[in-house]
């Protein structure tokens, strides 16, 4: 009864500090820089508490609990770079405002995920900052975090430049400006921050540069060597700043060459891979197997010796049989693919960042789909 009572009372509160915030602002309009601001982030904050209450610590079983296993894990940037088992983890678009969706995820698939992953970029928006918040309440859950972090440099307003001037185009060979310092204390920033983390985090910087239609950073505007050279300079600049808790992902686009953009063994403690099947969502894709998509890439990596992470994994519903696919690539995994040492479900409900349409990635309300994946990991060895 005392639990039903705090959930109300609890949820009331949140509901009229949200009206309250709505009211100010409708009212404040322009002025509501300054205090108001302030007043809202401190408003959110306490949100966020109410919520962790809810939906955290009034579980029976709490979170931080099933994860008692990982603790040693997550105090340990050496047992985490060789792990003795798959570290499962996800990347859910509706996280940022709520813990209820990850958990619901998990719930689906009877786990608790060790990893969570987050996208920021590169600019300079508060947004675009080191995401503290996030990685603290990351952490706070009993996770370690996993950060993609996108250099995209047309995001940086002209303050960041030494003569004030933005150039016409600042992703035109954008890492060799990288690489040469134009952006170092946007970097040095971010280094300090996540230092001051104080626990291993994950860091997968500039993810898919082989790929030339994506991203800005890819070879339509940057040379192999620019990359790699912009790569090692901020590695350096972490290292220069104590951030030694970053753990380094490098991670390709499979389905192009990419042994021209390595960093090298001294600069990347893990290798990613997005596993991604789009089915017949499009022309120009079609249902490949996991083993088609992973398999081939697999087999060129090993030769680096680094443990890998599939960074992005996940099958639409479209032209095949979505549980079938999760069972082909998830069974017998540890053995057919032993360097894989962690896996990120890609759990995104609206993506429109590869076509026109809007995908929906979920598969958490899809039974058909948990049951395979719960099968296929369950009989992993020490799993």
């Amino acid at each position: 009864m005392k639990t039903i009572t705090f959930r109300i009372i609890s949820t009331l509160l949140a509901i009229a500090i949200s009206s309250l915030i709505v009211y100010a602002l409708s009212h404040a309009g322009k002025e509501s820089k300054g205090p108001i601001e302030t007043a809202m982030v401190a408003t959110g904050d306490m949100v966020k508490d109410i919520e962790k209450k809810l939906i955290v610590e009034q579980r029976e079983e709490k979170r931080e609990d099933k994860l008692q296993w990982f603790q040693p894990y997550a105090a340990s940037k050496k047992m985490l770079q060789r792990p003795e088992r798959i570290l499962m983890g996800a990347f859910d678009n509706e996280m940022k405002e709520s813990f209820e969706k990850m958990i619901a995820l998990e719930d689906s698939l009877s786990t608790t995920f060790p990893l969570v992953h987050i996208y920021t970029a590169w600019g300079s928006k508060t947004e675009e900052q080191f995401p503290a918040e996030e990685v603290k309440n990351i952490i706070s859950l009993g996770s370690t975090p996993v950060i993609t972090w996108e250099p995209w440099l047309s995001e940086f307003s002209e303050e960041e430049y030494a003569d004030g001037k933005k150039p016409e185009d600042p992703d035109k060979n954008g890492m060799k400006e990288v690489a040469t310092g134009v952006y170092d204390n946007y970097i040095t920033k971010w280094a300090h921050r996540a230092k001051e983390i104080g626990k291993p985090m994950f860091v997968r910087l500039g993810h898919e540069m082989n790929d030339g239609y994506r991203y800005a950073w890819g070879p339509q505007n940057n040379a192999p060597q620019h990359f790699i050279a912009a790569w090692q300079h901020v590695h350096g600049i972490f290292q220069k700043e104590g951030a030694k808790n970053v753990i380094w992902i490098w991670s390709p686009h499979p389905a192009y060459t990419f042994k021209e953009f390595y960093p090298g063994s001294d600069y990347v403690d893990y290798v990613g891979c997005g596993v991604l099947n789009y089915g017949t969502v499009a022309v120009w894709s079609k249902w490949w197997t996991f083993d088609e998509i992973f398999g081939k890439f697999y087999d060129s990596v090993a030769a680096y010796k680094k443990p890998v992470m599939i960074t992005e994994f996940g099958s639409l519903a479209v032209g095949g049989n979505r549980a079938k696919w999760y069972t082909g690539a998830l069974e017998n995994m540890p053995v057919r693919y032993p360097l894989v040492k962690s896996i990120l479900f890609f759990h995104y409900s609206k993506d429109n960042t590869t076509t026109q349409k809007t995908l929906n990635w979920y598969f958490k309300k899809d039974r058909l789909v948990t049951a395979a994946i719960k099968k296929a990991v369950m009989e992993w060895p020490a799993n």
